[in-house]
């Protein structure tokens, strides 16, 4: 083969071989696309009780959030001051950006937030308000009931119940089960309060039990004190800041031989009640103030989702009412929550 022909032949096999290489991602090439895809969301849904219905529903909700934006989820209880900073610096090691929390101790507010800021987390609280210096830290997004609203709704409904009963005032008090430690819980027995004094309730019918602890052996425990002080009273109303405050104070009453008939208490939540208002026989336990939970935790989710997304921080203070759920209308309220109607 001639010089000529060689050379033409080694041109040739050069610009294929130019050819595949310029088609073929290099090392760096590949690098910088893999550095311009945008990192997963990660958001953390912090509990203080995650052996409640409340907040486990709350996760169902945050659950379906992550679902439908699709965002990764890390959910975690955390009982104690200790937990918390421990799983918002495990948070932001895991790569999260934020994430919503439900507080075991308002008063961590301050502490809690600067971890938040020293991590770079973004924050939004549900349920409880953090509190600072004995006032409300009102430049955290926060989402929850309207602690008065829901409480003056509980009041009004335990007045209207004594009226269709037909129940007289004399033979009729009320059993108030309160925990003024908590601000939440003080501003829902007071709103339920002053609804049934506004309904014509005389307050000097209106006793009140302070629990101990926040659970339904706490309530049981204060009911129990309050009825040997007034064993004179024929007709209970019962209310208290939650489900279980009401559920313990409705097994005093019935250990006293009190009934359906002769008692009925209301609580708030409508999560901890479900099995109580599905009883074969009723009991004094007369209906709660249904909230979502799963409500709740799909807003929750979503706002710090799009605020990390969008860049846009969520409304300062989001708040929701109840629905009264009874024996009567208990299977349709969940229905209709759980279907988003």
């Amino acid at each position: 083969m001639n010089l000529p022909r060689l050379l033409s032949l080694g041109l040739s096999c050069a610009m294929i071989l130019s050819t595949a290489c310029s088609k073929q991602p290099t090392a760096s090439t590949t690098t910088a696309n893999q550095a311009a895809a945008p990192a997963k969301i990660k958001l953390g849904f912090l509990v203080k009780q995650p052996e409640e219905p409340w907040f486990q529903d709350e996760w169902k909700g945050a659950e379906k959030a992550a679902a439908q934006y699709g965002f990764d989820l890390v959910k975690q209880g955390v009982q104690d001051g200790e937990k918390v900073m421990g799983m918002i610096d495990n948070l932001a090691v895991a790569g999260a950006q934020g994430f919503v929390i439900c507080t075991p101790d308002v008063r961590l507010g301050p502490a809690l937030m600067a971890r938040a800021k020293q991590r770079g987390l973004k924050v939004v609280t549900v349920d409880d308000q953090f509190i600072s210096d004995g006032k409300f830290m009102l430049e955290v997004p926060y989402l929850g009931m309207s602690a008065s609203r829901i409480g003056a709704q509980q009041g009004a409904a335990l007045a209207a119940e004594m009226k269709r009963r037909g129940w007289s005032a004399e033979e009729t008090a009320v059993c108030a089960i309160t925990f003024e430690e908590l601000d939440t819980a003080r501003e829902r027995t007071d709103g339920s309060i002053a609804a049934l004094k506004a309904a014509g309730i005389s307050a000097d019918r209106i006793f009140k039990a302070a629990q101990k602890t926040t659970d339904i052996p706490g309530s049981f425990d204060a009911a129990n004190v309050l009825l040997t002080q007034h064993p004179e009273v024929k007709r209970w109303l019962i209310l208290g800041m939650n489900d279980s405050a009401v559920l313990g104070a409705v097994r005093a009453v019935e250990s006293r031989g009190f009934t359906a008939d002769t008692a009925a208490g209301i609580g708030i939540n409508g999560t901890d009640c479900l099995d109580e208002l599905r009883k074969a026989k009723a009991t004094p336990f007369f209906g709660s103030m249904r909230v979502s939970a799963i409500g709740e935790g799909f807003a929750t989710a979503e706002m710090l989702y799009k605020w990390i997304k969008d860049g846009t921080p969520p409304a300062l203070d989001t708040r929701t009412e109840g629905t009264l759920m009874t024996r009567e209308n208990l299977e349709a309220v969940l229905k209709k929550e759980a279907t988003g109607g």
